[in-house]
């Protein structure tokens, strides 16, 4: 049985794909996998290949979604950017973004941010 927190990230995962494919991109991997290393969504557009953190949280909340976002985080979704882009893009430009997701009441607050951040991994 999923915990409330999994299925609520679940669902921010879901409207973020949703989100993504609206805004031209398509979307080739949720939750991949290598090693310990995981990325939320992996899409793909005519500028090339995405790594995107989804945040989802529950209003009120005390935090900004994006503050979860450190960069340790950030750090680990780079390397297996990297490893990810060595089996599977070719000569692919690589962006890192992130999308948040805020429920409250009935209604849900979507922000896009491509290219939030530029890991120091490269």
């Amino acid at each position: 049985m999923k915990t409330s927190r999994r299925r609520l990230g679940d669902l921010g995962e879901d409207l973020a794909c949703e989100y993504l494919t609206k805004a031209g991109q398509q979307v080739l991997h949720r939750n991949w996998t290598v090693g310990h290393l995981e990325i939320d969504i992996i899409s793909r557009d005519a500028r090339g290949l995405h790594f995107v953190e989804v945040k989802s949280r529950v209003a009120p909340s005390t935090a900004d979604p994006l503050d979860n976002a450190t960069k340790a985080k950030m750090a680990r979704i780079a390397k297996a950017a990297v490893r990810y882009a060595a089996m599977h893009s070719g000569n692919a430009e690589l962006f890192f973004d992130i999308v948040t997701v805020v429920f409250q009441g009935g209604s849900t607050d979507i922000t896009y941010y491509p290219q939030a951040y530029l890991p120091m991994y490269f």
